[in-house]
C-alpha cells in the first residue's frame, strides 16, 4: 500500500492508497482543497472540521446535481433510441411498400 502526503488548507495529511492511485488521490485532494479555500474566503475560518464539512457538503451538492443531469440524459438517450427504432421501422415499411408498388408497375 502506497502513502501520499496531501495538502488541504495549508496542512499536510498522510493518506494510504492503493499502489498507482497516488496521482488520482492528489488530484482529488487538490479539488477538495480548492473547495475548502473557497468556503474559507466566503465565510472565514470556521475551524477545520466545520470548514471541511461545509466544503464536503458543497461538493456533495454538486455531485447530486451531476447525477441528476446524468439520469436525465440517460432517460433522453433511451427515449431517442426508442424513437430511432420507430423511425427505422417506419422507413423499412415505406421502402417495402415502395418496392411492392415498383414491382406492380413493372409487371403491368
Amino acid at each position: 500500500m502506497a502513502q501520499v502526503t496531501l495538502s488541504v488548507n495549508g496542512r499536510p495529511y498522510v493518506v494510504g492508497c492503493e499502489d498507482g492511485q497516488e496521482a488520482h488521490l492528489t488530484e482529488l485532494a487538490r479539488l477538495f482543497d480548492a473547495q475548502v479555500r473557497q468556503v474559507s474566503q466566503e465565510v472565514g475560518q470556521l475551524g477545520e472540521t466545520r470548514l471541511f464539512l461545509m466544503a464536503a457538503l458543497l461538493l456533495a451538492d454538486e455531485l447530486a446535481d451531476l447525477r441528476g443531469r446524468v439520469g436525465g440524459l440517460q432517460a433522453d438517450n433511451a427515449r431517442l433510441q426508442a424513437e430511432a427504432g420507430s423511425v427505422e421501422g417506419r422507413a423499412a415499411a415505406a421502402l417495402e411498400a415502395a418496392a411492392r408498388r415498383i414491382e406492380k408497375l413493372a409487371g403491368a
